[in-house]
């Protein structure tokens, strides 16, 4: 994989930490909204944190789609879940909140589980690909 390629995994896992907990110390500015009230979700929308936040969940957006066209899927979002350490780092320190011993367990499985993934191909064969000619002339293939 190239330096690119790692930087784009890496703007997905960093922008999306970083949407989520912009979003959640603006809501937590705002308080609770309602959809029957709109005046409260163009508040919180308006909101410098939240719109903020919004803001970089499209900057995950657009990485994340970016890495989709040259990765599967079963390899794009567990790489990309690596952003729920980094997460937890920013709401423990950077929001103040309480993580109890079996969510960081929870995050280190996950951890664990991206390792096993990153050892496999970013992208699968595609069975739909044409043949080459070469492959096609092999004895004891189907033509």
């Amino acid at each position: 994989m190239t330096f690119r390629k790692y930087l784009v995994l890496g703007g997905v896992t960093l922008f999306a930490a970083l949407g989520d907990s912009l979003l959640s110390h603006g809501m937590k500015e705002v308080g609770s909204i309602s959809l029957r009230h709109w005046s409260s979700i163009l508040t919180a929308v308006f909101n410098p944190w939240v719109g903020l936040g919004i803001v970089f969940l499209l900057f995950f957006f657009v990485s994340y789609t970016t890495a989709l066209s040259w990765a599967d899927l079963t390899y794009v979002l567990p790489a990309s879940s690596l952003g729920y350490v980094l997460l937890a780092v920013i709401a423990r320190f950077g929001l103040h909140e309480q993580i109890t011993p079996m969510r960081w367990i929870g995050i280190l499985l996950i951890s664990a589980g991206v390792g096993f993934v990153t050892q496999g191909p970013a992208l699968t064969a595609d069975s739909r690909a044409p043949r080459l000619e070469s492959e096609a002339a092999l004895p004891g293939t189907r033509q």
